[in-house]
């Protein structure tokens, strides 16, 4: 009998979906057969719209060693014997259900991908997106994701370096909490998640399974997300501090040489981890549900295949290593369970005890079809791109623009996020969260160090997909390289619509374009990543939001840079400074800019980017920094170059008083965002050094002041207190929470 329709709209199947699973096995599947089916061909676990285009991205490199898709997160080699594994993903929609646990989960869960590796998770960060704060609502979601992501993470000694918190009406239905965790591991020691033996055994270490979580893939993270749907049971709950002890048992383990290998429970649970290390190994699998530890009495073999219950770890070891392997968990008081073993057959059994639960070929199970919607190019985009950008205000208007600006919560100064996330835990970070677009730890083994940014700036990816996804890139990355890092690699998290929908699928197409020709231009692989489809609530669908986790490497820690001003006085240029003034130049400046949004209410304009004015520019930078040249840099991004000093000032508590302006429009200059630029310091006596770089390497470079006394001035435009910008940069994200 064909199965009903409610049943697969349960587990977000369609009926030709359905037909292809009964043509692959010969037969109608039984309950179980048909969840893991639904399970592992979900969007979140099969990728179907968006694995043909991730495939346009460049993974390779000398340096990479786990390449995305590879393995549970990508690993870079950083010198010194040591890897850096790093990943990034969303936990959107559990966050919109239940705040708190949606947050934390996602945390816990970016950190068991980096484990999973053998890595020690180092850092975390990540990337926040709400609708307007002065809705209760938003409100709500927003305390309640940065109190479960603090929570999380402070109990498990991860410290939160850095990351961006962002506020737009799109976001409002549907937040996004995308998380990034970095860790660091022996070159040798890094731990695959492949199934290749057969006799290896599977041991499930951490956590007792519950109720909780089930469908979490299929139902909650692979539609559209609406209001009357009840979805609580969906969202996991998290124990940080079991986390805690099941890192530290896991890092023993995989150090001990005694693993085949180890995969993270975590979106379908047992039925992902457990069918995608088989499906990695080309080998078959047979697993005994009822030797599996549970939370509660009466569960049926289909809830402990499909739990996503939090803490748990999938272990592959040898027969003769099982048992030192168990007296290592034992010994952290981690729960341990052996559950099945690798086959040689290609075949999936799954009983309960003597009873056959589920008998299906692994290669189906994870071989979720592709699909290529039609896409088109949205019709709101030629009116937005052509519409003429408002007129100049006064020039006496300059002054308080700017306070608006550093007051408005997408730019503001985020402290009161930070201080609730502990950032000194493990007494690496060298450049804390707020003081620069990146973080930067020291790699206390070898000296070195490592900067991470997150950056993503969905109105411009509105106003014209392919610029916004290269847009994406080249900001996490310019950050970095602003820290005086190379850049490495990056990973990525595409947040988008319903891809079904033309216009979601041609915004995803193009973002992704941009991103790949970005990577290309800029040298930097894309090494792991995920991707969040059907972000949408009512029918309205986000802002496409292309989030970029970027990692650089400093040669030596102690040449990081920050965006402070130092003590003293220096001279301020901008690197990367347009050239002669144009009405087109002007207008992709203000395109989709926070000056635009704040004092305009408008999102409207084309942005535009030559990468290879940003690759130019980011060689220089890290040229600088390492020649020790620069006392400070910082990009230009949010609020255009009038924040970007101003944040320096504020930061460094120095203030500026300079000049020197392109012609043309003056809010064009001070509040446009063109990409490609950043505010550095240096030395009076450094200047004609910097210049000297800078006109070997093809970046523009203009003098624009120097920093000293108490004042923020623009000659003829700004001329403030530079307590007055203070207050109204530090005070700004709370007065808009009211608090």
């Amino acid at each position: 009998m064909a199965v009903s329709q409610e049943t697969l709209d349960e587990i977000a199947l369609s009926r030709e979906e359905y037909d292809l699973i009964v043509a692959k096995l010969g037969r109608e599947p039984n309950g179980l057969e048909l969840g893991m089916f639904g399970a592992l061909w979900s969007e979140h676990c099969g990728y179907k719209h968006s694995k043909p285009l991730l495939r346009e991205f460049p993974s390779g490199g000398d340096a990479a060693l786990a390449r995305a898709g590879e393995e549970n997160a990508g690993a870079v080699n950083i010198g010194g014997g040591l890897a850096v594994v790093f990943k990034i993903e969303s936990h959107n929609h559990p966050s919109a259900v239940e705040p708190h646990q949606g947050a934390a989960t996602g945390v816990g869960g970016i950190v068991r991908d980096v484990l999973a590796m053998g890595a020690r998770p180092v850092a975390l960060l990540n990337s926040l997106r709400f609708g307007p704060p002065d809705d209760a609502r938003n409100r709500y979601l927003f305390d309640g994701v940065v109190a479960g992501i603090s929570a999380y993470g402070n109990c498990i000694g991860v410290p939160d370096v850095g990351g961006e918190v962002a506020f737009a009406p799109c976001y409002a239905g549907n937040p996004l909490v995308n998380a990034m965790c970095a860790g660091l591991a022996p070159v040798g020691g890094l731990t695959r998640a492949a199934a290749d033996t057969p006799g290896d055994v599977f041991l499930l270490v951490g956590s007792a399974t519950g109720r909780d979580g089930i469908h979490g893939a299929s139902g909650l993270a692979s539609r559209t997300f609406e209001e009357e749907r009840e979805m609580r049971p969906t969202v996991q709950v998290g124990d940080p501090f079991l986390e805690k002890v099941l890192i530290e048992a896991c890092l023993e383990a995989a150090a001990s040489g005694l693993l085949s290998g180890m995969q993270d429970l975590g979106a379908a649970g047992l039925t992902s981890s457990v069918m995608e290390c088989a499906a990695r190994g080309g080998t078959g699998v047979r697993l005994d549900v009822s030797r599996v530890p549970r939370r509660e009495p009466g569960m049926s073999p289909y809830e402990v295949m499909l739990s996503e219950s939090q803490e748990r770890m999938l272990l592959i070891v040898r027969p003769d290593n099982a048992e030192g392997v168990r007296r290592i968990f034992e010994r952290w008081d981690v729960p341990v369970a052996e559950i099945g073993e690798v086959t040689a057959d290609g075949m999936a059994l799954v009983r309960d005890g003597d009873a056959l639960a589920a008998e299906v070929p692994v290669a189906a199970l994870v071989d979720a079809p592709q699909y290529r919607p039609p896409a088109a190019r949205p019709a709101y985009l030629d009116a937005l791109q052509s519409a003429p950008s408002p007129p100049a205000p006064s020039p006496s208007e300059a002054g308080r623009i700017l306070r608006a600006l550093l007051a408005a919560p997408n730019i503001a100064s985020k402290r009161a996020v930070h201080r609730r996330y502990d950032h000194e835990v493990q007494t690496r970070t060298v450049v804390k969260p707020g003081a620069g677009g990146a973080a930067v730890l020291r790699i206390r083994e070898t000296g070195k160090g490592l900067a991470m940014a997150v950056d993503g700036n969905g109105r411009m990816a509105y106003l014209d997909p392919y610029t916004g996804g290269a847009m994406a890139v080249a900001e996490a990355c310019r950050n970095v390289a602003a820290a005086g890092a190379a850049p490495l690699a990056v990973t990525d998290c595409l947040n988008f619509g319903d891809p079904r929908k033309p216009e979601v699928n041609h915004q995803l197409r193009e973002c992704v374009r941009g991103m790949a020709d970005a990577c290309r231009a800029l040298g930097v692989p894309v090494v792991s990543g995920n991707v969040s489809l059907y972000n949408e609530t009512q029918g309205e669908a986000i802002h496409p939001t292309p989030i970029v986790g970027a990692v650089g490497l400093l040669d030596d820690a102690r040449d990081a840079l920050s965006a402070a001003f130092g003590g003293g006085c220096a001279a301020l240029l901008l690197g990367g400074a347009p050239g002669a003034s144009s009405s087109d130049r002007d207008a992709a400046a203000l395109a989709g800019s926070e000056y635009l949004a704040v004092t305009h209410g408008t999102v409207a304009g084309k942005p535009g980017i030559d990468l290879d004015a940003e690759a130019r520019l980011q060689r220089l930078l890290v040229a600088l920094a390492r020649a020790r040249l620069l006392r400070s840099a910082q990009d230009c991004s949010d609020g255009g170059l009038a924040v970007a000093l101003a944040e320096s000032a504020i930061l460094g508590g120095a203030g500026f008083i300079g000049g020197g302006l392109p012609a043309g429009r003056w809010d064009a200059a001070l509040f446009g965002e063109s990409p490609s630029r950043a505010v550095v310091s240096c030395a009076e006596a450094d200047v004609a050094r910097v210049e000297s770089a800078a006109r070997e390497e093809g970046v523009p470079c203009a003098r624009l002041g120097a920093t000293g006394g108490d004042r923020f001035v623009i000659q003829g435009l700004v001329d403030e207190p530079l307590a007055d910008l203070a207050a109204a940069y530090f005070g700004g994200l709370e007065a808009a929470l009211g608090k």
